[in-house]
């Protein structure tokens, strides 16, 4: 899973940083997200989907791996 942000679009509400603190923080100066990491491990992916249907803003997309291609 690859995650990215717009920080234009943040709203700064935080639900992001509630929801996977692994993944988001806050900037002290602005309260806008910023992404601590852009690939997240398995163990995080709940978490990050459900920050990203949280986020008020739509600041955050989620971009699904396809996993293994086809067997040959």
């Amino acid at each position: 899973m690859q995650v990215n942000v717009e920080r234009d679009r943040c709203c700064s509400s935080g639900q992001c940083v509630m929801t996977a603190p692994e993944v988001f923080e806050q900037d002290e100066r602005d309260g806008l997200v910023i992404l601590r990491r852009a690939t997240v491990p398995a163990a995080l992916f709940a978490d990050v989907r459900l920050a990203a249907d949280l986020c008020p803003g739509g600041a955050i997309a989620v971009a699904e791996d396809d996993g293994p291609g086809p067997a040959a």
